[in-house]
């Protein structure tokens, strides 16, 4: 979160580079592949909030978290335009839903209750292959109106783990991905 003049407002992105096994990917072309994802992070209670009775928007969560996936042929900087003018329009009411990819079992309108979302991803392994970015952005909880608590500067941890599987048995996709971990040099964004 940022603080000036106005109210807080959400900061901050992670941006995962997936260790994609791309060209085993391609080579199963239009095998049907299943990614799943799956985000956890605790978030706090409103102080308080029993006995204000507090309706509204921010009334529960300290914060929330969201991810998207990139789309093929989409490079960094698209990825990171699209993920911004997302959070933009949620912070500021004006998100709607929608726009999302059709290939999600359930869809970005589940993605924001709790702090536990998973969702499955079901394609061609070619469509997968180019989706190698994941994002975590940042949405707001009671920490935008509770402003004298002062916890819009917190840092927020989490969990994420995504998996790939297909029914194709010939290929191991688990030693590619292990291979390219272990090749792999962090990345900070």
């Amino acid at each position: 979160m940022r603080q000036g003049t106005k109210p807080p407002t959400a900061r901050g992105m992670h941006l995962h580079l997936l260790p994609w096994p791309q060209q085993e990917l391609l080579n199963l072309g239009s095998i049907e592949v299943e990614m799943r994802v799956t985000l956890s992070y605790f978030v706090e209670p409103n102080p308080g909030i029993a006995e204000r009775g507090i309706k509204g928007r921010y009334r529960y969560e300290s914060h929330g978290l969201r991810f998207d996936v990139s789309r093929p042929n989409e490079d960094r900087d698209q990825f990171r335009q699209r993920i911004n003018k997302r959070a933009r329009d949620e912070e500021e009411g004006r998100y709607q839903g929608g726009g999302s990819d059709p290939n999600w079992l359930l869809g970005t309108q589940t993605l924001s209750r709790g702090s536990l979302h998973s969702d499955i991803w079901r394609g061609t392994a070619a469509e997968l292959a180019g989706r190698g970015m994941l994002g975590i952005y940042p949405a707001l909880g009671w920490w935008k109106t509770l402003v004298k608590q002062q916890r819009y500067d917190d840092t927020v941890r989490y969990s994420l783990v995504v998996s790939i599987k297909t029914q194709q048995t010939d290929v191991d996709l688990y030693a590619a991905v292990e291979t390219l971990i272990e090749a792999q040099t962090v990345v900070l964004v």
